[in-house]
């Protein structure tokens, strides 16, 4: 008969710690990886030129790039280029090298046109038949033409000469009833592209006019139609031109429409513009 007292096995089971370790030994991997990369890259950039050198510098220093751009706060203050009426014909060659060098800029070539005349050097956008630099019959700024732009303002923000925004239309009016007229359109174009440029370096204080003319300034008179008279002006004035002196107003003499002045004649009755009305659709121009 087996003793009742027969004492307990005791089983001991060993844990072998050949199998899983836990993550640690991934954050020591990974730590060891990240140095080694560094030190590639170290050894890598002594190799290299020192435009390299500087570009991968600037980059650590400014990772926006928008710090040397004018008006930026980084940039400090703008470089003062004295362009007088002698040297426009040089600013118009810098102003052709600098939107050349935009990747799209074949697209836009015979669109631009700059011309040097009383006023200051004008650069006229030109619009095509199916809209190059704005959306057809719309403020909105295509994409492609935003890169051209903005490189225009980069340059013109440098100088210290004030600027003149216009916006021009062809003679294709909107359907009969349309509260949005080409006066609208012409208006807010010139904003859009003011709003644009001072987004990209024209200073605040540096567009002194934003004009809407419609189609009373036609490029083309004898082809009223003609997609080029759709177009923005970015006049760059004199900066030895007069100020502007705004005519002090005269109820005794007033100007008629050849421009002859009446003194006699009574004072036009000015009656107060209507209260805006909602601006609606209007019929579709191919614009």
């Amino acid at each position: 008969m087996a003793d009742s007292r027969t004492p307990p096995i005791i089983v001991k089971k060993k844990i072998s710690h050949g199998g899983h370790h836990g993550g640690a030994w991934k954050v020591a991997y990974a730590d060891f990886v990240t140095a080694m990369m560094s030190l590639f890259i170290v050894l890598w950039l002594m190799n290299t030129s020192k435009p390299i050198q500087d570009a991968v510098s600037g980059y650590f220093k400014d990772p926006s790039g928008v710090s040397t751009k004018p008006g930026s706060d980084a940039a400090g203050p703008p470089k003062v280029i004295t362009v007088k009426k002698e040297d426009m014909e040089q600013l118009k060659a810098d102003l052709e090298k600098a939107i050349s060098e935009v990747s799209n800029f074949s697209k836009f070539k015979s669109h631009i046109v700059m011309t040097i005349t009383s006023e200051g050097l004008r650069i006229e956008l030109l619009e095509s038949a199916g809209g190059t630099f704005f959306d057809s019959g719309s403020a909105k700024i295509t994409g492609d033409s935003v890169g051209v732009i903005s490189a225009l303002a980069e340059e013109l923000g440098k100088l210290p000469n004030k600027l003149a925004i216009e916006g021009h239309t062809d003679s294709k009016p909107y359907g009969p009833g349309a509260l949005y007229t080409n006066w609208e359109l012409s208006s807010d174009r010139a904003n859009a592209a003011r709003r644009l440029m001072q987004a990209n370096g024209v200073r605040p204080d540096q567009v002194t006019q934003v004009r809407g003319f419609a189609n009373q300034r036609l490029r083309k008179p004898d082809y009223p139609l003609d997609p080029s008279n759709r177009r923005i002006s970015v006049i760059v004035k004199y900066v030895d031109a007069k100020p502007e002196v705004e005519t002090p107003y005269n109820p005794g003499s007033i100007s008629d429409e050849v421009g002859t002045t009446q003194g006699s004649a009574a004072p036009r009755t000015v009656r107060p513009p209507a209260a805006a009305a909602k601006l609606g659709e209007g019929a579709p121009k191919k614009d």
